[in-house]
């Protein structure tokens, strides 16, 4: 942690940083659009299944801006466009030898195509459309974990705590110190917190953070060492329903509330006073 205390911005980290700024950027502006897309669909639903005549479209005389795209009636997610900015930058990044400012216009370009990908996260680990189910909001934890890393790149954190610049000093502390994180990193992962895990890999107090903690229900750990402890399990389980209710109103905040399971969209259909 001492370079938060010794902070320099070097060429490296101001790429990172505007990488940085890149992806928040764009995450931000991504998920505007898409809440704005769903609402006047939502809209649309409800007239047509009302019978009530479709909200009138603006109209500036320009066109629709902000729409879904299709091509040859193919519905194109924007991680399509994400993964060409990645490509594009990475390749001229390996290509060429760059230096300011072209390297950190590159790192944006990188961070709009990495913004874009990961805000579909969730497509990918379940190869289904789920942006906005429940499922989808596994993509709003990977955007704040990539958040979270490139902050810890920015202040000068490597893997396990290592600075490139301490390499040489007391080669055998450096090495117990990275044995010593990077078992506290696996006992983290051992506890169920993914993320935290991998911001404590560059970080190593988190890592000793997430190791001493109670673990979370259900992981590894609490099903091998709390079964025999009642009472630490269901410390572990109310921390943990406390934990899903923070977790649920900080997603929907960022990203919108997910639509309910189609179960429940059907009960409260029809629960629905007739008439």
């Amino acid at each position: 942690m001492n370079a938060i205390l010794d902070f320099t911005l070097t060429p490296q980290r101001l790429a990172v940083l505007c990488m940085l700024v890149g992806f928040v950027v764009t995450f931000a502006i991504t998920r505007v659009i898409t809440r704005r897309i769903r609402a006047e669909r939502t809209a649309a639903e409800e007239a047509a299944a009302s019978g009530a005549p479709p909200p009138a479209e603006e109209d500036d005389g320009k066109g629709k801006v902000i729409k879904d795209i299709e091509i040859g009636g193919v519905h194109i997610h924007h991680q399509v466009w994400g993964m060409l900015f990645m490509l594009a930058a990475g390749m001229l990044s390996f290509a060429f030898e760059f230096r300011s400012p072209w390297l950190q216009m590159l790192a944006v370009v990188f961070g709009i195509g990495a913004a874009l990908v990961l805000d579909e996260f969730a497509l990918f680990l379940h190869l289904d459309d789920v942006y906005w189910s429940p499922e989808g909001q596994k993509s709003v934890d990977a955007i704040l974990a990539t958040i979270l890393v490139m902050t810890a790149l920015v202040l000068g954190e490597g893997p396990l705590g290592v600075s490139l610049a301490n390499v040489d000093d007391a080669p055998w502390a450096l090495a117990y110190a990275i044995v010593f994180n990077l078992v506290l990193v696996v006992i983290t992962l051992a506890k169920g917190k993914i993320m935290m895990a991998a911001i404590g890999f560059f970080v190593p107090l988190v890592a000793l953070f997430g190791a001493v903690r109670l673990a979370r229900v259900p992981s590894w750990w609490a099903g091998r060492f709390y079964a025999t402890r009642p009472k630490r399990l269901d410390r572990a389980q109310q921390r943990e329903t406390r934990r899903r209710e923070r977790i649920a109103r900080i997603r929907a905040r960022l990203a919108g509330h997910p639509d309910p399971p189609p179960l429940a969209a059907a009960d409260e259909v029809g629960s629905s006073p007739s008439g």
